[in-house]
């Protein structure tokens, strides 16, 4: 049966971005090392970044596509990313969650939808029996926690104190169980894999 992942790439003091993310600085100010994992070390937003993922980095990332059926992510996220040059950067129905549809692009690349809840509708018939990835935003996977939409959360936590930017949990009240499913370290982050218990 397929499921509803959410996961996403904090520092040790919980943010998701640094300040200013945007295009040209996806991850705001100083939030590079947030990715470190993805690209096997270090890199800047002034070269594009040449490595890979490798070790448990690499067996996390290989486990995660190989049951992904389909993408959800916020408008942010696909503006601060400038659109992924307007490539779908998955290879997999990505559904972009926005207040303004209307404004999709040409071509079948991404697909925009009004509303969390409708995203990963669309995501879940998209996908058939494979999983949905809840990519982020903060603000995505928070209003897809809070609607009891997710089965899984991935906190990717990497070793680095951001000390400003965006938090993942900034401004969420609401209480959800979670029960520890495993977890992978390596030098660039450290992976925990949570159930969330239903009520």
């Amino acid at each position: 049966m397929s499921k509803v992942i959410a996961g996403i790439t904090t520092s040790v003091d919980g943010y998701v971005a640094g300040p200013d993310d945007g295009p040209g600085k996806g991850l705001g100010v100083g939030g590079e090392p947030l990715h470190n994992w993805v690209f096997g070390g270090s890199w800047t937003y002034d070269a594009e970044p040449t490595g890979e993922a490798t070790g448990e980095d690499q067996a996390w990332l290989e486990q995660a596509m190989a049951g992904l059926g389909a993408v959800v992510g916020g408008r942010w996220t696909y503006e601060a990313a400038d659109h992924w040059g307007e490539e779908n950067p998955w290879g997999k129905p990505f559904f972009i969650v926005t207040h303004r549809p209307d404004e999709q692009p040409a071509g079948e690349s991404f697909t925009f939808v009004d509303g969390v809840a409708e995203a990963i509708a669309q995501a879940r018939q998209a996908a058939g029996d494979q999983d949905v990835h809840v990519m982020g935003g903060a603000d995505v996977i928070r209003q897809a926690l809070a609607a009891g939409l997710v089965d899984e959360l991935t906190i990717i936590v990497a070793p680095v104190v951001l000390g400003g930017g965006k938090r993942l949990f900034e401004g969420f009240t609401q209480s959800i169980d979670l029960r520890h499913l495993g977890v992978r370290q390596s030098p660039h982050a450290t992976f925990i894999d949570y159930e969330v218990v239903r009520s």
